[in-house]
């Protein structure tokens, strides 16, 4: 695998109280790359809930490093009073974000290892639940290459890609789902440049995603959201590629905000629409996009640039609407890439096969 220039996104650490979960403090990007050293469930709860750690496939990867965490401080005497402890935490950690499946996968893998009857030892607990954290880990590196491998294969040579928020290392466990198929490209002397949607309100597109692309050196240019339209009508691009936080079982997408629309903008414009996400991220037991929940963020990321500045750019007692996600119907996607291969429409079938492969 080629090696990235990148801080890790996600490290599983120790000191002589027990693990240590470290994370690139995404809050800060671009101006200053800080390292977070989490010693609690609640502070992991807190970096996943403040977007310190976002992106569905990190997420699911901080929530298994975080009981594996809890497990490795514990005090429980026994592992039956360890395991009361470990159920709390991972409800927690459950309640942090509702809409990236990738959560909820993670815990149900870490969830299986405290299940397994008759209970090993506190001690064998902690050593099996710190092993699948860092498997989780280590999985979903793997996952990301292997997407950028399967969705190089559909870019032509010169390609102009753009892309929406941030599903790159920052928002796995390195290398990237939209942005691994950008690098795969770029590697593969596929890639002419990358548009990149500021990704508004609070930036990601702007701030994380030009950042990883800048530090390795990949030709990128940030456009506001609203000017997609205008550089697609031009013919400047070849391709959008966008990643997921949910995929229900007919192909239908939740990504971030600002998604849908450029889905129907590529359709308008004949310009392929690719997304691209590990096999985890499909909820199988959701049938449409219908069923997904949707998160609702504070007002404050929309009235405040940036969400951090004291002056509001929006008249004080105005409502705001502030859903983080919104649906793409499979109508619109050209092709879903996965770790597993590619699959195109009907997606019941395509991704059916590929759950019987995971």
């Amino acid at each position: 695998m080629p090696v990235s220039r990148l801080p890790a996104t996600i490290a599983i650490d120790s000191d002589d109280a027990g693990l240590v979960v470290k994370i690139i403090d995404q809050t800060l990007l671009p101006n200053d790359t800080s390292i977070l050293e989490l010693r609690t469930v609640a502070e992991v709860c807190e970096a996943i809930k403040s977007l310190r750690i976002r992106g569905a496939p990190a997420i699911g990867c901080a929530a298994a490093a975080g009981v594996a965490l809890v497990a490795s401080r514990s005090g429980a005497a026994t592992a039956e009073l360890l395991v009361a402890q470990l159920e709390s935490a991972m409800n927690e950690l459950a309640a942090t974000r509702p809409t990236a499946v990738n959560l909820f996968w993670a815990l149900e893998r870490m969830n299986k290892i405290i299940a397994r009857r008759p209970l090993p030892s506190r001690q064998q607990l902690v050593e099996a639940l710190t092993l699948e954290a860092g498997k989780i880990i280590a999985d979903d590196l793997a996952r990301c290459h292997a997407i950028g491998k399967y969705g190089a294969r559909l870019l032509e040579p010169s390609s102009r890609i753009l892309t929406h928020c941030n599903a790159g290392a920052l928002a796995t466990a390195g290398y990237g789902t939209a942005l691994g198929v950008i690098r795969a490209a770029n590697e593969a002397g596929l890639l002419d440049m990358v548009w990149v949607d500021e990704t508004r309100p609070l930036l990601q597109g702007a701030r994380l995603t030009a950042w990883e692309l800048a530090q390795e050196d990949i030709d990128c240019t940030v456009i506001t959201d609203s000017m997609a339209a205008s550089v697609m009508a031009q013919g400047l691009v070849d391709a959008v590629v966008v990643g997921a936080d949910r995929i229900t079982a007919n192909g239908d997408v939740a990504n971030k905000i600002g998604t849908y629309g450029l889905a129907v903008l590529a359709d308008y414009h004949d310009i392929p629409f690719y997304v691209a996400a590990p096999v985890s991220t499909v909820d199988y037991e959701l049938a449409s996009g219908d069923e997904i929940p949707i998160e609702q963020r504070v007002p404050q990321e929309i009235t405040h640039l940036g969400g951090h500045s004291d002056l509001p750019v929006v008249p004080v007692r105005v409502a705001v609407f502030n859903p983080a996600f919104d649906v793409t119907p499979h109508a619109l996607v050209s092709a879903i890439i996965t770790d597993r291969g590619v699959a195109r429409s009907p997606y019941h079938e395509a991704l059916a096969r590929f759950e019987e492969l995971d």
